[in-house]
């Protein structure tokens, strides 16, 4: 890898009339996060000139956001992602649950760290004045980047939070949403995955289902992502893409998030769920719903 070199190749690709895509896309999606920011200084300390500028210039729609997309930061994509859900016209929450929900704890607290150098603000402060009622205590409860990590499984405790879930939700009228959000917000994986256990043996039937009934709207969505993330991030990925992609229309910024985001993460546990739960590869679903160059860098993040 010389940085100098996928530098100028870059330069060559948009100097002159007319850009070079397919040379932009051989380029960037070959290296990954670091070596593109590797790139990002030489071809300002060698050319003189701000490659995201650049590449802002010479592009448009999809294709850019992919592209500039692949230029950020991990942890700074993720932030961008997170202010344009809160600030943009209205309020996106699939994205910022999307988020919440799947990151680690050290995820999220470079997120929070860069959140507040880039805005001034911290994401605390901005999902509260954005999200109302219960679904901004799940919001804030993940954003503090607080959930045990450890693999240790209590069974009695598993147990006892099976029982105060069923308690909380099926077993009384009207739900007690608080407890959902601090066994689900709190807990390591292991020991949630036991108490799913346990609760079905309780309730007689999956957490899921109870959430579903009990609950609606962003509360509903947000706890069963959590849910999905904990039993299998790759599957919870390939549904985003699923869905983001079915039927009429596509949803692009979901799309294009989960392609970069999870690009060099688990695409290819993503693709391989994404094959078992739909039948169909990713690969091939992305070609029927995009086209041109945005297909393309698309089709080479999903790889295979």
């Amino acid at each position: 890898f010389s940085a100098e070199q996928e530098a100028q190749a870059l330069r060559k690709a948009m100097k002159g009339l007319g850009t070079d895509e397919d040379a932009i896309i051989e380029t960037l999606t070959k290296l990954n996060v670091s070596q593109r920011q590797q790139v990002l200084i030489t071809y300002k300390s060698t050319i003189g000139r701000d490659l995201i500028e650049d590449l802002k210039s010479e592009l448009s729609g999809n294709f850019e956001n992919v592209i500039i997309g692949l230029m950020t930061p991990t942890a700074m994509y993720d932030v961008h992602e997170l202010r344009r859900s809160l600030k943009g016209a209205g309020t996106d929450e699939g994205c910022l649950i999307e988020i919440l929900a799947s990151r680690t704890n050290s995820e999220i607290r470079r997120i929070n760290d860069n959140y507040k150098i880039q805005y001034g603000s911290t994401l605390e402060h901005d999902i509260v004045s954005d999200t109302s009622s219960k679904f901004r205590r799940v919001l804030v409860s993940l954003a503090t980047g607080n959930r045990d990590e450890g693999t240790f499984v209590d069974e009695a405790l598993a147990q006892q939070d099976a029982q105060c879930l069923f308690e909380a939700g099926e077993k009384k009228w009207g739900t007690d949403e608080e407890q959902f959000i601090s066994i689900l917000c709190t807990r390591n994986r292991c020991h949630l995955l036991r108490v799913f256990d346990v609760y079905r043996g309780i309730a007689n039937k999956d957490i899921t289902e109870s959430i579903k009934s009990e609950m609606s709207g962003d509360l509903e969505d947000a706890l069963l992502a959590v849910v999905k993330c904990m039993r299998n991030k790759p599957a919870y990925f390939a549904e985003r893409l699923y869905k983001s992609m079915k039927g009429l229309g596509t949803d692009d910024s979901t799309l294009i998030r989960v392609m970069v985001s999870r690009s060099e993460v688990d695409m290819l546990y993503i693709r391989r769920e994404f094959r078992s739960m739909y039948g169909k590869s990713l690969h091939s679903f992305i070609k029927g719903d995009c086209s041109g160059d945005y297909r393309k860098v698309l089709l080479r993040l999903c790889g295979g």
